[in-house]
């Protein structure tokens, strides 16, 4: 059984930065990628970024390439998601999400295993 933690959001002034946490924790660690997802309210869950834990490749949506940055530990459970530079349009509910293989994905069906999700208030 996988349990996805996220931790870190909250409200920040537009040019503000924000730094998500997010655990994982798992009997026997994968080595599957991370990704973070995001959803606005009346909006559709949309993907953010994503890692390997092999190689560390990372992809981001253009919405958020060059201000987010997606990293993760060498001990292979916790993965972060830096966002600087946030807009308004930020605002939205981030979630972390095991993928179902160790390459990135950017659909939701990619990933098997989901956090709860975490408040992120970006105010003009």
């Amino acid at each position: 059984q996988v349990q996805v933690v996220e931790s870190g959001g909250g409200l920040v002034q537009a040019g503000g930065s924000l730094r998500l946490s997010c655990e994982v924790f798992e009997s026997v660690l994968s080595v599957n990628a991370m990704g973070w997802f995001r959803m606005a309210p009346g909006m559709e869950r949309e993907f953010v970024a994503a890692i390997t834990w092999l190689s560390g490749s990372t992809q981001y949506s253009p919405s958020v390439d060059g201000r987010f940055t997606i990293s993760r530990n060498n001990a292979g459970n916790k993965v972060y998601l830096q966002m600087d530079n946030l807009k308004p349009e930020d605002t939205a509910v981030y979630y972390c999400a095991r993928g179902r293989a160790p390459q990135v994905g950017v659909t939701s069906n990619d990933y098997d295993a989901w956090g709860q999700g975490i408040q992120v208030t970006v105010s003009s």
